[in-house]
């Protein structure tokens, strides 16, 4: 297993106060609060929607802001968590974080909610690379792979959030309550763990800079995560229309097929840290890369409600390790800081997931959406030609 770099966010004879098991709990339960809030989000789009008397272009174009927000901060990002450190930069950046999420219910026009959506977007992407490089600090400090459970708290947050958003509109609540709720709830839990979080001061002596000549290796794990998010991107944004159009599944069954993969990459990211432990992350990756394959493959030579549903829940195993997995390694990168070598790969693989749902549009009018979930399909070989080639992946 590889270690913390001595140039990472923390060095790893670094020690801290509270016991291991304290940190781990901490980190996880601020994954949990990042996916708490942004489904808290999600689940009052349509309200939001209605409320601004948003046309379906127009929304699609004002969403468009958020990934915006966190693509132009990635490199920012990672330079200041390098400069900063890790849990000054999570504990400054979380509540605004919350804080953001509250603006979104005050805009009364279609440009403020876009306004308020690019900060969203910033404020959630330096949340994401202070998070991510705390983990990697965490998981050195741990001894031994724990980085896919924390992001399995992350869907644990998701989905937590999505049954409290309609619980909230079941109970009439309106969005700017249920939002300052979820930010109360997220200041609290901030104020009472942020001191567990280890220090995570680069041991760099010099200031890192602003850009970074890109290592082939990290242009490699981008290309992996690159893989992976779009696989995600399209499981989310098309596995409805394909159970409803391809598999032709009752009404009351359309959801299945979203619904079997999300929870079997939630639990794939509960477990995955112990098959990690045991055969090492290069192997885990290649066998996910079949994995993902193997059930895309499944699902369009045998589109029948049953089949599907297996082979969509083994995309969401394949999946669900990828990420940390990449995350952790370009971490332990030893040439640069970790926070500036995960906003890289994070960087890359964001893209996939921007692309990946157009990309199943514009096959699926020109072929059929069979086709476009072969192509996803293909996206599993190549992560594991990709993995071989990778020296530094152990």
């Amino acid at each position: 297993m590889s270690t913390i770099a001595d140039n990472s966010d923390l060095s790893v004879k670094e020690t801290s106060k509270y016991s291991k098991k304290t940190i781990r709990l901490a980190v996880s339960l601020f994954y949990f609060g990042q996916g708490l809030v942004f489904a808290s989000w999600a689940s009052r789009i349509p309200d939001l929607k209605t409320a601004l008397n948003l046309s379906d272009a127009a929304l699609g174009s004002i969403l468009l802001a958020l990934p915006i927000g966190q693509l132009i901060t990635m490199p920012l990002s990672g330079r200041l968590v390098a400069v900063f450190g890790s849990k000054k930069i999570l504990t400054m950046a979380t509540p605004l974080y919350a804080l953001c999420l509250t603006n979104l219910a005050l805009a009364t026009h279609g440009w403020q909610l876009a306004l308020f959506l690019l900060l969203f977007g910033i404020s959630g992407n330096l949340c994401n690379i202070a998070l991510n490089t705390q983990a990697v600090t965490a998981e050195g400090h741990y001894g031994k792979p724990i980085m896919s459970s924390f992001h399995g708290s992350w869907s644990l947050g998701l989905f937590t959030g999505a049954l409290v958003g309609l619980l909230m509109m079941n109970l009439h609540l309106t969005t700017t309550t249920h939002f300052w709720i979820i930010a109360a709830i997220g200041w609290t839990h901030i104020f009472i763990n942020h001191r567990f979080l280890l220090i995570g001061k680069s041991a760099q002596k010099e200031k890192p800079k602003f850009l970074i000549k890109p290592q082939g290796v990290l242009v490699q794990l981008g290309v992996i995560a690159f893989c992976s998010m779009a696989t995600e991107g399209a499981m989310m944004d098309w596995s409805g229309v394909y159970f409803k159009e391809i598999v032709h599944a009752p009404v009351k069954w359309i959801i299945l097929g979203y619904a079997s993969y999300s929870a079997m990459m939630t639990i794939g990211r509960f477990i995955g840290d112990k098959f990690i432990a045991s055969y090492g992350r290069k192997n885990m990756l290649q066998i996910c890369g079949v994995v993902i394959s193997t059930g895309m493959f499944l699902s369009v030579a045998f589109p029948h409600l049953v089949v599907a549903t297996i082979g969509f829940m083994m995309v969401g195993i394949g999946v669900s390790v990828i990420i940390p997995m990449t995350y952790t390694i370009a971490g332990n990168n030893e040439k640069i800081p970790s926070s500036l070598a995960i906003a890289m790969v994070s960087s890359i693989g964001y893209f996939g997931f921007l692309m990946g749902p157009p990309l199943i549009g514009y096959i699926s009018e020109l072929f059929s959406l069979r086709y476009s979930f072969a192509v996803v399909g293909c996206f599993g070989i190549l992560i594991s030609l990709l993995v071989r080639k990778i020296s530094a992946i152990r």
